[in-house]
């Protein structure tokens, strides 16, 4: 039975240009060995398995090299490059600093540094983990560091940088890893399937990509933990059931009863994923994730910065266009604030849940205040139709500024052959023939100018677009839902203080004093911007005016027993006067 290898080994770089998502460094290194430029310690600190090390015995095999190609990579044929991969060299030495992390495994490194190389150039020291050694370790160190012998050369690996001397880093040349990418990582993988016989879809690669976290031996772990499972054949479905990922069609789903105001559905769906085993924290940091890929997918422009696959892409980019941007942006601050405050919160569920209902009514008014319900367009009376008997329509009633307007029967809905007597109004003869006529279009005229002055009185008109009063009270009340917290002062405040429309068709907000008016004027462009992404009109704009008549209303509170007493000190002196005099002893 042939041995097994783990694909982290039996793949592992070999070369410079096997090396994945290093680009820089590999480079970097192979025109310092081009250039006879050597330096004498080299740091290479980054996440875990990036190629911190793999680089490090590269770079230590090709300087050893006797016949190194024309790009500068080891041949894998001469003898120091063979005794390396027997492991066999006396010239390349790797340490271990988590276990050899004392005074005494440094005395005896340096011991070591004083021999030179049997074959080859250079002594390579590869420490690893180099983060653990010891204070005293360190300083002792130090020394050999600065000035080694000529043949001396050290890599130094870590993966926390920020636990090394100052003093040790000054005498190193520093090269920082960078977390390989997703689509690098899927490259690399679909390149191992092909070599081990195995189909694998684009989606699931990409999902093992992510899971990896930008580490290519993680990446590879993963894999063979897939193939284990699936065997030959490895799909989407088997891959998101084996690593316990949640499929992003859930979150399509849930996306999609929020946007249609089918709250309870969303609820249900997220009660089914907790059945499943997924943490609720979980859930909500992909649902933000998703939604953050869908804004990115709103422009072609930034859809690259999307890391799924092709098929997953595509949808996106579909499914994207059924959503606004505010909506995207408010449910991606929901979701965020939601995971901020998971792991202290002592009622998950209902923070998740709760969290889902703000994001529902972001599409909807399911949860808004009461609203007034809208009025009804009555259609004005035109002087054609007024003519003609076989389509009557009702009139509105007479404005109250014409009092002494004669009130109109339903003449046009009476036959012709049975006309009525004029009867007295007001000791006044109603007007025949030509003069009703004119009367009539007279009246008519008033009305169609009263209705229009309604009609104006309840909207205005900013940019090229036009807003009834509740949908600006409506944006007005989703901004106190948001930025105010149920119970503050400020919520109750701004529900008492709503925009109202003024003569002249512009939106003001009446304050008590001219102090309440600068306080709010230093917010008033949060308020602003808020409610033009609600109506969706960057011209939208409102001002505070000062109404003292509003003091009086407020100032009509509950008092403490304290506040009354001085109220009535106030208003009658003698009060005072007999409660700092008086007697009470009788009392």
């Amino acid at each position: 039975m042939e041995e097994y290898i783990v694909s982290a080994r039996k793949y592992r770089p070999d070369t410079f240009e096997s090396v994945v998502g290093q680009d820089a460094i590999t480079q970097t290194l192979k025109n310092s060995i081009k250039n006879n430029q050597l330096g004498q310690a080299y740091l290479f600190c980054g996440p875990r398995g990036v190629g911190k090390t793999t680089c490090a015995r590269i770079f230590a095999k090709t300087i050893n090299c006797s016949n190194p190609t024309e790009n500068f990579e080891p041949c894998n044929e001469c003898e120091s490059c063979r005794a390396f991969i027997e492991s066999r060299s006396f010239n390349i030495h790797e340490l271990d600093a988590a276990s050899n992390n004392s005074v005494e495994d440094i005395r005896a490194l340096i011991e070591q540094v004083r021999i030179p190389p049997q074959i080859g150039s250079y002594s390579v020291y590869i420490i690893d983990e180099v983060h653990m050694l010891s204070q005293a370790a360190f300083n002792a160190f130090l020394k050999t560091l600065e000035e080694p012998p000529k043949h001396a050369i050290f890599i130094l690996a870590t993966t926390e940088k920020h636990k090394i001397l100052p003093t040790i880093l000054s005498r190193c040349q520093i090269f920082d890893f960078n977390r390989i990418s997703v689509e690098d990582i899927r490259s690399r993988l679909e390149f191992v399937a092909q070599r081990e016989g195995i189909t694998a879809e684009s989606d699931a690669l990409h999902v093992i990509a992510q899971k990896a976290d930008g580490a290519m031996r993680d990446a590879l772990s993963i894999f063979d933990q897939i193939v284990s499972f699936c065997g030959k054949n490895i799909t989407y479905q088997d891959t998101i059931k084996n690593l316990n990922v949640l499929d992003y069609e859930v979150y399509f789903k849930v996306t999609e009863t929020l946007l249609a105001g089918n709250y309870p559905e969303a609820l249900l769906i997220f009660d089914d994923v907790l059945k499943k085993g997924f943490e609720g924290g979980y859930f909500i940091n992909g649902l933000a994730s998703h939604y953050r890929d869908l804004l990115v997918c709103k422009d072609p422009g930034t859809a690259s910065l999307i890391e799924v696959g092709e098929k997953a892409k595509a949808k996106y980019m579909e499914y994207a266009q059924k959503c606004s941007v505010p909506f995207l942006f408010n449910a991606i601050q929901i979701a965020n604030t939601c995971d901020m405050s998971y792991r202290t919160s002592q009622n998950k569920r209902l923070l998740i849940e709760l969290s889902l209902l703000k994001i529902c009514n972001l599409s909807t008014n399911a949860f808004a205040l009461p609203q007034q319900q809208p009025q009804v367009q009555q259609i004005p009376v035109k002087p054609a139709q007024a003519a003609a008997p076989q389509k009557p329509v009702a009139e509105p009633a007479a404005p109250k500024a014409v009092p002494a307007t004669p009130k109109l029967e339903s003449a046009p809905a009476v036959q012709p052959s049975a006309p009525k007597t004029a009867q007295p109004i007001n000791n006044v003869a109603e007007p025949q023939g030509d003069a009703k006529v004119n009367l009539m279009k007279k009246i008519v005229g008033l009305e169609e100018k009263h209705e229009e002055e309604t009609v104006k009185t309840n909207t205005a008109t900013y940019g090229e677009k036009t807003y009834t009063k509740e949908d600006v009270v409506s944006a007005w009340m989703n901004f106190v839902a948001q930025y105010c917290p149920e119970g503050t002062r400020w919520r109750s405040y701004f529900k008492s203080h709503i925009p109202e429309l003024s003569d002249n068709g512009s939106y003001i907000v009446r304050v008590e004093d001219e102090q309440m008016k600068i306080k709010l004027s230093e917010r008033k462009e949060v308020m602003v911007n808020h409610i033009r992404k609600n109506l969706d009109n960057k011209d939208f704009e409102f001002t505070f005016t000062v109404d003292n008549s509003l003091i009086e209303v407020n100032s009509k509170k509950v008092m403490t027993q304290s506040e009354l007493l001085e109220k009535i000190k106030e208003s009658n002196p003698e009060v005072e006067k007999i409660i700092t005099e008086g007697d009470f002893s009788q009392a």
